[in-house]
């Protein structure tokens, strides 16, 4: 029994009818995005854990179900996956963080 998201899993399957209503530019995107994934300095494994671990970072739950297949499917494990999810929660954490200098800029700034 599949449970009920706001999300539904099965739309993933739908992701190719996106080029339906505009078939050049689905066709440029799917090309593209077809040749990214491709081995080349990086492994297809290595690109998979990359894509899954931006996934958690964008939060989009249909990226997450795919990469997380992808990425077992080319060959990594429960370990690197969450060792891949970890460094996004790294770098989004500090990415939030380090715009505290901003705050911390202005209120300086209003208080003098």
């Amino acid at each position: 029994m599949e449970k009920s998201t706001y999300y539904n899993p099965a739309d993933l399957a739908k992701f190719g009818n996106v080029s339906d209503w505009q078939p050049e530019m689905g066709r440029k995107f799917f090309d593209y995005y077809g040749e990214v994934f491709k081995e080349g300095a990086l492994s297809e494994r290595e690109k998979a854990l990359i894509a899954l671990a931006v996934a958690h970072a964008v939060q989009c739950p249909y990226c997450i179900d795919a990469y997380t297949a992808d990425s077992l499917q080319k060959g990594a494990d429960e370990a690197q996956m969450m060792e891949a999810v970890h460094v996004a929660v790294a770098i989004k954490g500090g990415a939030a963080l380090v715009h505290s200098v901003q705050m911390m800029n202005k209120a300086k700034e209003l208080s003098m």
